[in-house]
């Protein structure tokens, strides 16, 4: 979503660094730029007045003016206000410190992801040891109760039984007397929405947060509609008193004027952001580290976060101790690529490690990494698990029988087996030189495009 904006600050970002004397005048051209990218973000024009306030308060002070280092005083000034702006120091965890089962009310318009954020709140809740309850009370969506349904049975997380012909509000309030019954700690409520703000709606949702007493009341935005979703975000916020926003389809391709300054508009916090379809894509919000994603010095605090989750302990101890006998194979190799996988996206990788996002830019228009995934994985499944673990015995033959049996052809395979003995050899050589190795092996991947990678 953020790599417009985050070309544009760069080049602004380049000529402050290139200045050895910073002046009032040239503070103000480059806060002049600052100030028309993010209103090209779709930022809203009071947000953007205020920020662009604070900051010339700032660089203009004798810290800047009088510092060796002016330009990078002026970016960190620019880091610091952004991080204000979207919250930051701020708590925007959940409040759940009540008499169980917490109630929390997901509300929003029609459309912007509500339920599917109700199965990845489900998700979240369940990894941190609460038991959910779902609580389907969109009577008015064709087939909303459904969906939900199918989402608990993904989750084994258990779905209230509801029925298009049941009040809302009598839904959720048996619902909360059937999680007290069952020891079902939080409720999730998945109210109906509309394509646009309107009483009858707002009465229902009203009339529920009377009934229930959520501890939470979420509201539910689409990042990709921009100011639109900061302006629903205080319709709702007038009448409900919502306690914080989840933003969905952060990994859209939207100008993100919604992500920065719904917080600065309505007073409530991002709790957290949608990144993808799959239920797993749910991240809490840090203004810091999104901050940090913006200006290209990447995330790797989220990224650590995703693999503690992802990586099983005893996995990587087992293939520590076969890198170090080399006998990493081919087996080994694919099981890596499936969990990689589960980290998301390569290019949503590749944004959270420091100086690596304009690398996946250098790579658009060359054959999407996991679509390459997918290939190579489907070479190896075609493989009997003697080859995978001794690609040596791999002859003629049998890379004609891979390559039939995977939909390739044996130029493929042929590709696959040299590029592992590759990366075979890399992962050697980085694992003797320890740490440091891993670091330079970090830093010698630009440039080398679709090379960098051992498939």
């Amino acid at each position: 979503m953020f790599q417009n904006l985050s070309d544009k600050l760069d080049l602004v970002f380049k000529k402050l660094r290139g200045q050895g004397v910073m002046t009032e005048d040239n503070i103000k051209d480059a806060l002049r730029e600052v100030r028309l990218v993010l209103l090209e973000a779709d930022v809203n024009f009071r947000v953007v007045k205020d920020f662009v306030e604070k900051v010339r308060e700032r660089a203009v002070g004798s810290e800047v003016l009088k510092s060796l280092s002016p330009g990078q005083q002026v970016i960190k000034i620019v880091s610091d206000e952004l991080i204000s702006m979207m919250g930051g120091g701020e708590d925007n965890s959940l409040d759940l410190a009540a008499k169980p089962p917490v109630g929390i009310m997901m509300v929003g318009l029609q459309g912007a992801g509500k339920t599917t954020s109700c199965g990845k709140l489900a998700k979240y809740l369940k990894a941190q040891k609460r038991r959910p309850l779902l609580v389907p009370a969109d009577v008015y969506r064709p087939a909303a109760i459904d969906q939900l349904k199918t989402l608990g049975r993904q989750l084994g997380v258990e779905v209230f039984d509801s029925r298009p012909d049941q009040d809302p509000v009598e839904i959720c309030r048996d619902a909360k007397k059937y999680a007290e019954l069952n020891g079902l700690d939080t409720l999730i409520l998945d109210t109906a929405g509309r394509h646009q703000i309107d009483d009858f709606l707002m009465s229902e949702l009203v009339r529920i947060r009377d009934e229930i007493s959520p501890r939470e009341i979420l509201f539910v935005a689409d990042a990709m509609t921009g100011q639109e979703a900061v302006n629903v975000a205080s319709g709702f916020d007038e009448r409900l008193d919502i306690s914080g926003v989840i933003l969905t389809k952060l990994d859209g391709d939207a100008k993100g004027g919604a992500a920065l300054s719904i917080r600065a508009v309505t007073g409530k916090p991002v709790k957290f952001v949608g990144i993808g379809e799959k239920l797993d894509a749910l991240e809490v919000f840090h203004p810091d580290r999104l901050v940090s994603r913006i200006l290209g010095m990447g995330d790797v605090l989220t990224l650590v976060e995703k693999a503690h989750s992802v990586f099983d302990e005893g996995e990587s101890k087992r293939l520590h101790d076969k890198l170090k006998k080399n006998k990493f194979d081919l087996e080994d190799f694919r099981n890596q690529l499936q969990q990689v996988k589960k980290l998301g996206s390569l290019e949503s990788i590749m944004g959270m490690i420091p100086g690596m996002g304009k690398i996946a830019k250098q790579m658009e228009g060359m054959q999407a990494p996991e679509k390459e995934m997918k290939r190579v994985e489907a070479i190896i499944n075609s493989m009997t698990l003697k080859e995978r673990a001794n690609h040596t015995i791999i002859n003629g033959s049998r890379r004609l029988r891979i390559a039939g049996g995977s939909g390739t052809s044996v130029q493929e395979v042929n590709q696959l087996l040299k590029r592992f003995v590759d990366a075979q050899r890399v992962m050697q050589q980085l694992q003797k030189m320890g740490p440091m190795g891993l670091m330079k092996g970090m830093k010698g991947l630009k440039g080398m495009g679709k090379g960098m990678f051992p498939f």
